[in-house]
């Protein structure tokens, strides 16, 4: 019985660890095209992806962000940005799991955005 409830518990981590991605991901790439400059872009993506992530309880240092822009320049209108968050899910309840390294799931997600014609 206690497997089982384990293993639930672990799928209700990574299921909702899958939400935060997405929703962090899509934010992000929302908040980034919405800035004067690629510099504040970036701090914009990156709080409002520690936003998403604590409501779903997963803490920053689990997560990491990449952002890319066709064509190079981010803030020409017609460009498209893509954030890509990417998320560690710990085991639940191992208390010594960053020690070993014992990780449920690696998970990530893209989302992108075009920028504005009219700024």
């Amino acid at each position: 019985m206690v497997p089982l409830v384990y293993f639930i518990i672990t799928v209700g981590q990574i299921q909702g660890g899958s939400f935060a991605v997405v929703g962090a991901a899509d934010q992000a790439a929302k908040v980034y095209v919405a800035q004067p400059d690629p510099a504040s872009g970036r701090a914009a993506a990156e709080q409002a992806v520690l936003l998403a992530l604590a409501d779903y309880g997963h803490p920053a240092g689990n997560a990491s962000i990449d952002t890319s822009c066709q064509p190079a320049d981010c803030m020409a209108a017609g460009s498209a940005v893509t954030v890509t968050v990417h998320l560690t899910v710990p085991l639940p309840f191992v208390p010594f799991s960053e020690a070993l390294h014992l990780n449920a799931s690696q998970l990530s997600a893209s989302a992108t955005q075009m920028v504005g014609r009219f700024k």
